[in-house]
């Protein structure tokens, strides 16, 4: 019997799960007015079980679940359905390149900030697809640009401009094993908490106006999309006001994170 046939779901804890996801779902409903927004459930530091809930429910089937810390990530992609679109959307070190790229289900990694990283993830992609018995398990990893755009030393990220413009191009062009999705932020705090559908946020601004900007530099066609991934528990919904094609929602789907100490990657 499979790791995952013998995970146990609490039936009260996979309804309220339910219940919170659908309740975001509609928000973003309501925001997006009919245009798609891919809705990444954030699940860093809850189990593989909350994971499993969501993912098999009738009502949701959902796909896009987000961790922030490549070891659980690896962990969790080992024990749950290979149908799950995974999303690496924390910090990115070039040391959790080879992990993650071993990843098959791996859908983005959303904080590559440095062509350095950029190079690894694209070569141990490569070094997989080489590898394997069956190389079409391993499609290209699609990766956002992560940019700092609100200037904050505390911020991983491009700077906004010539850095941005340069770190796209060079993975369009020179990393085969990657496929340039968008480009992504994560604001000042203080302006996502003053953010509403009504009141714009100049962190989005700003990315907005970067992804004009590498489309324009890349000679991109109308036909060749780039996605803004901008938005979380607090502020979503005035990023898709403002034009955000992915958000980050982890606490108001799953409820408030203990400490990592107490963390579990399986509840039994």
């Amino acid at each position: 019997m499979s790791e995952t046939a013998e995970m146990k779901v609490d039936p009260a804890r996979a309804s309220a799960l339910i219940s919170q996801l659908q309740g975001v779902k509609d928000k973003i409903a309501v925001v997006a007015k009919g245009r798609p927004v891919r809705l990444v459930a954030v699940s860093k530091l809850k189990p593989a079980n909350d994971i499993l809930a969501l993912h098999e429910a009738p009502e949701t089937k959902h796909l896009y679940f987000g961790e922030n810390y490549s070891q659980e990530l690896t962990q969790k992609a080992e024990l749950l359905p290979r149908t799950i679109q995974w999303h690496f959307i924390g910090g990115l070190q070039s040391k959790h390149t080879k992990n993650l790229a071993k990843i098959p289900n791996l859908f983005c990694v959303s904080s590559i900030d440095t062509l350095k990283k950029a190079e690894l993830l694209d070569k141990y992609r490569g070094d997989q697809i080489a590898a394997a018995t069956n190389p079409d398990i391993f499609g290209k990893i699609k990766v956002h640009v992560q940019v700092n755009t609100s200037g904050e030393e505390s911020k991983s990220g491009c700077a906004p401009g010539q850095e941005t413009v340069e770190l796209c191009k060079k993975i369009e062009n020179e990393c085969p094993n990657l496929e340039l999705l968008g480009l992504m932020t994560i604001g000042a705090i203080a302006r996502s908490r003053e953010t509403t559908p009504e009141n714009e946020n100049e962190d989005f601004q700003v990315l907005r106006e970067q992804r004009d900007l590498v489309r324009k530099e890349l000679g991109f066609g109308e036909e060749r999309l780039l996605e803004l991934s901008m938005g979380m528990s607090e502020d979503f919904e005035g990023a898709i006001a403002m034009g955000s094609d992915e958000v980050r929602v982890g606490s108001t789907i799953f409820g408030v994170r203990g400490p990592k100490s107490e963390a579990v990657v399986v509840v039994a």
